[in-house]
């Protein structure tokens, strides 16, 4: 789960610098923060069907 978590968090840290954005800036907080729930998700809807 925390692997998930990890991966996500720092996938949605890495996005918005697509656009020209700084690393720490707040929209990469936000889609960190955001990207962290989903991989959450993901880690609980895979260790749910095993």
């Amino acid at each position: 789960m925390w692997l998930f978590v990890l991966v996500g968090s720092v996938v949605g840290g890495y996005i918005p610098t697509l656009w020209g954005a700084n690393l720490f800036s707040f929209s990469s907080i936000f889609f960190s923060t955001l990207c962290a729930f989903g991989g959450l998700w993901l880690a609980f809807q895979i260790s749910r069907n095993f």
